[in-house]
């Protein structure tokens, strides 16, 4: 008998655009099913390890023209940003898997005896990781079929004040990722550096902790035409990072930068 619920709302929302730029935004989603909640810690059932609001943050992307891809549910019942396989992206540092045991803060996910199974994480990917990947890869192909060339932007963010089990002191603002210049060309990851260095409200560095995950290096394509770039926030940026609750003020402002990084990828 089956221990993983079927999805009782749709596992994405898909809104197809019409320029060459797709926005993947895979740890959006919050929702966790009922029955797997009641397996995990209290502190893990409210999702803190989601990319808060990134939908919200990037909603202006429609007027560019950008198709947005964003999950319903939580990576806690599994990360649509690691391989099926569950093969480790950052060998030798600590980080999350496909059905994460452990928090971002090195605290367990589940009580005592509640881990899923192998099994278990394979019908979870079933359910709730392929038909994600299914719809990215196809709309990447329409955009590309139409455009002969298209740029997978990845939008996440991570709570960048203190994590110790992941990094080291305080993130930079915004941490971009080309898996070390393999996943777009060195053109656009030029044009791309020029425009954070072109501002000074923000720090940032580009291919640092955050090198760009699963999605990133397995999509990316540049030599028939499909690139791909990850954007890491620092979620203090634009949200209160203690309460999740998104802040307009902050998110006013930083929107302009990302809709100029996003310009400088369609222009080619």
């Amino acid at each position: 008998m089956s221990t993983v619920p079927a999805p009782t709302e749709p596992v994405f929302e898909l809104h197809h655009g019409s320029a060459p730029l797709l926005i993947s935004l895979p740890h959006d989603g919050s929702a966790i099913p009922p029955t797997l909640a009641e397996r995990m810690q209290p502190s893990a059932r409210r999702a803190p390890d989601t990319d808060w609001h990134v939908s919200v943050l990037y909603a202006f992307a429609r007027e560019l023209g950008a198709s947005i891809l964003v999950p319903r549910y939580s990576r806690y019942v599994v990360d649509l940003n690691r391989p099926p396989d569950d093969t480790s992206l950052y060998p030798g540092q600590n980080t999350t898997g496909l059905c994460p045991a452990v928090q971002f803060t090195g605290e367990p996910v589940y009580l005592d005896g509640q881990a899923p199974s192998p099994e278990e994480v394979a019908e979870r990917v079933e359910k709730y990781w392929r038909p994600y990947h299914e719809n990215l890869d196809a709309e990447l192909a329409r955009l590309r079929g139409e455009h002969g060339r298209v740029v997978l932007w990845e939008g996440h963010s991570i709570k960048g004040s203190e994590l110790p089990f992941l990094f080291e002191g305080r993130l930079p603002d915004l941490n971009l990722g080309t898996s070390g210049g393999a996943s777009c060309s060195p053109q656009l990851q030029a044009r791309l550096e020029a425009v954070l260095a072109g501002q000074g409200g923000y720090d940032w560095i580009v291919n640092g902790r955050f090198k760009g995950g699963y999605i990133t290096r397995h999509y990316a394509s540049p030599e028939t035409g499909v690139q791909a770039v990850q954007l890491e926030l620092s979620q203090r940026n634009y949200m209160d990072e203690a309460s999740f609750a998104y802040d307009e003020a902050k998110a006013a402002k930083l929107q302009p930068l990302l809709a100029e990084l996003l310009r400088t990828c369609l222009a080619g």
